[in-house]
């Protein structure tokens, strides 16, 4: 009888937990058209893989409260997504806001080192309202909140991080998805330090939620957001999209996908998406979709930075990191969001053994006063170091122009393993109209400025980069996915079983 009421005991608690905030509250997020935190749960991670760690956890400071306090607002476990072991932590926004306590903390950096040390992604999807009160008031509080777990918020990148922002995500929802190497964003979620409540007490300011951390925001001026979703099961598939470009941890290679039927058919036709005219714009992305493998783009930031594009990718059916110029924007004038931008993406890259793939048209960098304002020295010189610390393969191809600095950063001078480069590629120091006005004293509808023109623009064409084996093959443009799939099999780490050196792994996530 004994175990009998034990066993009953236990129903009653797991039951209790598994309600979460009590069903009031969680039909009324049904009725909003809000998923709840388990329902989140089983919609990231693989049918029947979830096992639950500290079901039975609540309020460790105010004991009183154990019973509003199931699973303490945070539920965490470790599960499979396409059949690779993670970790997760889903914010219960039913109970207390999911505000971080001293015991949900503990689960949490539970989760985090137990991923770390033991060689998994750990996926943190976040709603909150930021620190617990009154828990965390005083002395006492803030020595139990804040003083357990100094290995949260450590990124050393052994390991990929993933985030998903919905809702209200102040405090540590939005230290999470800064410290992630991806952080997915739902249109009508706030990320922001803290609530509006609280600003409006310390301020007196009336807070617009989209100023203060929508999508918009993120997207577009932060640069901390990688993608936006209008869905929920948008930002599950995302997280999910992400993870497969990448190794389990850092010490071995991305897995192998099947080669979809129809990548490179479209190759033969790739030059006519390429200007004659050098300042006339185009997209990039479509010369991307043509080379890698189809329907395997998966571009990060492209509402930031956009001179420059980024993505995961995959050519005859392994794991490639692509950095281009898009000279749809500013002609391909990278800026200092641009610069940034390229730089996360090559410590992402370099961390967890994704060759690189840079694809160079661009006129150089962005100048003026705009320019200075946004510390674009800095983000160029941070640019070239990373360039410099890259221990992954990487190729650079030049399509069109490379000019100035932008040359080195985009790979030149040896800051890549193999230059190739397409016939149309013109190399200089500066645009040929603006050398020609600088070093001849003319300017466009002058007398002698087409004659003069043709002589600068004369050195410039691929043949002399070609002749000093600044690049290393001419190829035609139609020969250039085959050429890269070969050169990172020519390139490839043998020697280490395709895992680099990490010298970038403590690198900032946002800076």
């Amino acid at each position: 009888m004994a175990f009998e009421k034990l066993m009953a005991e236990y129903e009653t608690r797991r039951a209790k937990a598994l309600g979460m905030g009590g069903p009031d509250k969680v039909a009324r997020r049904k009725k909003s058209g809000q998923l709840n935190a388990r329902e989140r749960v089983a919609a990231l991670v693989d049918e029947n893989s979830f096992i639950e760690s500290g079901l039975f956890g609540t309020s460790g400071v105010y004991p009183k409260e154990a019973d509003e306090t199931p699973t303490d607002g945070k539920i965490a476990g470790f599960a499979k997504i396409g059949g690779r072991d993670v970790a997760v932590v889903v914010n219960d926004f039913t109970v207390k806001g999911a505000s971080t306590s001293a015991t949900n903390g503990k689960k949490v950096g539970h989760m985090k080192r137990t991923a770390t040390e033991r060689g998994m992604p750990f996926v943190i999807i976040g709603e909150s309202t930021g620190a617990r009160l009154p828990d965390a008031m005083g002395a006492r509080g803030m020595g139990q909140l804040l003083g357990n777990d100094n290995t949260q918020f450590r990124r050393t990148r052994e390991t990929p991080m993933a985030a998903g922002v919905v809702g209200p995500s102040f405090g540590s929802s939005a230290w999470f998805a800064c410290l992630s190497d991806f952080a997915v964003m739902h249109k009508g979620a706030t990320m922001a330090v803290s609530s509006p409540r609280l600003i409006e007490m310390a301020l007196n300011e009336k807070v617009n939620l989209d100023e203060l951390g929508g999508w918009r925001l993120h997207a577009e001026t932060t640069g901390l957001i990688d993608q936006v979703v209008d869905t929920e099961e948008e930002m599950f598939a995302a997280i999910k999209t992400f993870l497969s470009y990448l190794p389990s941890h850092n010490n071995e290679t991305p897995p192998v996908m099947p080669v979809p039927a129809g990548s490179g058919a479209d190759m033969a036709g790739i030059l006519s998406l390429l200007p004659e005219k050098r300042t006339q714009v185009y997209d990039m992305r479509k010369i991307v979709k043509y080379i890698v493998d189809k329907d395997s783009m998966f571009e990060l930031k492209p509402r930031f930075g956009k001179s420059a594009l980024v993505a995961l990718s995959r050519m005859n059916g392994k794991s490639v990191g692509i950095v281009a110029n898009n000279p749809l924007h500013r002609g391909g004038a990278l800026d200092a969001d641009a610069c940034r931008k390229i730089v996360d993406f090559l410590v992402l890259c370099d961390s967890f053994n994704i060759p690189i793939v840079l694809l160079v048209d661009t006129p150089g960098f962005q100048i003026g006063t705009e320019a200075e304002k946004a510390g674009a020295p800095g983000k160029i010189m941070n640019f070239m170091n990373a360039m410099t610390l890259l221990t992954v393969p990487r190729l650079s191809v030049i399509l069109r122009k490379s000019y100035g600095r932008a040359y080195v950063c985009m790979g030149g001078g040896r800051h890549t393993d193999d230059i190739s480069a397409w016939p149309s590629a013109e190399i200089s120091f500066m645009s040929p109209e603006f050398a020609t006005t600088i070093v001849h004293g003319v300017k466009p509808g002058d007398a002698d400025f087409e004659a003069r023109l043709a002589e600068i623009e004369q050195g410039s064409d691929v043949w002399g980069l070609a002749s000093v084996y600044a690049a290393q093959a001419v190829i035609k443009p139609e020969e250039t996915r085959d050429y890269l799939i070969r050169m990172l099999e020519v390139y490839q780490l043998r020697m280490t079983k395709g895992v680099g050196q990490h010298l970038m792994r403590t690198w900032p996530t946002s800076y």
